[in-house]
């Protein structure tokens, strides 16, 4: 498989396939986000039984299928099992140590610096469900103005706000001043605008914005820029990575609005990765245990997929992966550690089953392998 041009690595997040061997660590034993949502009527996997899904290792219980791209099951060295560090290590960053989680809240100074720099009181300063959250401190927040802080089991500084009180770009504003504040031992991940809109329940907008550490060293992105590859991100790619080794970036507002603007992309003339992450199997789905609705949106993909591989040209190459899971199925709403899978495609490939492989790193491995 020579002369690839163009790369096409698409994450899934969330979509994990089955505990991984410390799993037990992080209060996951017994997960699998495939396992749950393969129960569902709503599910179907025709183009991935195709590639070889099944036959990855652990999921034979999928029943059979083909084999017509190099197949392989990751696990992850890095210490956790979130969204930033997932992609990190993808892009070949191992994390050694877990980025700090606050199951207690900020610390008191923090969260009084945040609020004087910004000009607004703060509420709840809690670990919560985003969607919760606004329903329980929506109502003070509107007859207040104070911002709604509240974290995750997961390394997240979220901040939500009514867009009729705070409109996003100031809410953007007051998210960039969390992140100039939350440095060294208070590094989390993410400081994430969570915007919301309507009467109580209220329904959180598509307008949010992720603002992440940097990456701790140089990643595949950075890489790939220097040598003068294209590097486009699809998604919250730009800001998991805080547009660190990134030429060009477009943001989604859901799955559906991300398998377009890669199929648009797949009409462009480019040389180098195109890096795509569809979130709501995650943010829509896993995080808010709805199994038929999370097998729906992952039925979709595989239609949209067939499509995807039929337009493809002898010089691209397909990636397809996740960055950690989040099980539907199982007790809470936080990220499970599972493996994830790993599906190389291109029309002269020779079909492997590779097994079980240590470090989503191989998947950058890959890809620079792809591009020479």
């Amino acid at each position: 498989m020579n002369n690839i041009k163009r790369v096409f690595l698409i994450v899934l997040d969330s979509c994990g396939i089955g505990e991984a061997p410390d799993a037990e660590k992080f209060g996951d034993k017994g997960c699998s986000t495939i396992r749950s949502i393969s129960k569902s009527s709503e599910f179907n996997i025709d183009t991935l039984r195709s590639l070889g899904y099944t036959k990855i290792d652990g999921l034979s219980f999928l029943g059979d299928g083909e084999l017509k791209a190099q197949i392989a099951r990751l696990k992850e060295l890095s210490q956790g099992k979130d969204t930033t560090i997932g992609h990190w290590e993808i892009a070949g960053v191992i994390s050694k140590k877990p980025l700090p989680t606050f199951p207690n809240g900020f610390p008191k100074d923090i969260i009084a610096e945040f609020s004087e720099k910004t000009g607004r009181k703060v509420i709840c300063n809690k670990t919560y469900s985003g969607t919760e959250v606004i329903k329980d401190y929506g109502e003070e927040h509107l007859k207040t103005g104070a911002l709604i802080v509240y974290t995750s089991a997961d390394s997240v500084f979220q901040i939500a706000a009514h867009e009729d009180i705070v409109p996003p770009e100031e809410l953007y504003r007051y998210c960039e001043i969390a992140r100039e504040i939350l440095v060294g031992d208070l590094g989390v991940g993410r400081v994430i605008a969570r915007p919301f809109e309507g009467e109580y329940p209220f329904k959180r907008t598509s307008r949010r914005h992720d603002f992440s550490l940097k990456p701790p060293e140089e990643t595949l992105l950075d890489q790939l820029k220097t040598q003068g590859f294209d590097v486009i991100a699809v998604g919250k790619i730009n800001d998991i990575f805080a547009g660190e080794g990134i030429t060009e970036y477009v943001y989604t507002q859901n799955n559906a609005d991300g398998m377009e603007k890669t199929s648009e992309y797949q009409k462009k003339d480019f040389n180098g990765l195109c890096f795509i992450n569809l979130v709501d199997f995650d943010m829509v789905y896993g995080h808010r245990n709805d199994i038929d609705g999370y097998a729906k949106a992952f039925s979709e993909f595989d239609k949209w997929l067939k499509t995807f591989i039929e337009n493809m040209i002898d010089d691209d190459a397909l990636i397809i992966t996740a960055d950690h899971g989040c099980d539907p199925d199982f007790p809470g709403t936080d990220h499970t550690r599972e493996y994830v899978p790993f599906i190389l495609y291109n029309k002269n490939i020779t079909p492997e089953n590779l097994g079980t492989i240590d470090g989503y790193t191989y998947v950058s491995e890959c890809v620079k392998k792809l591009l020479g």
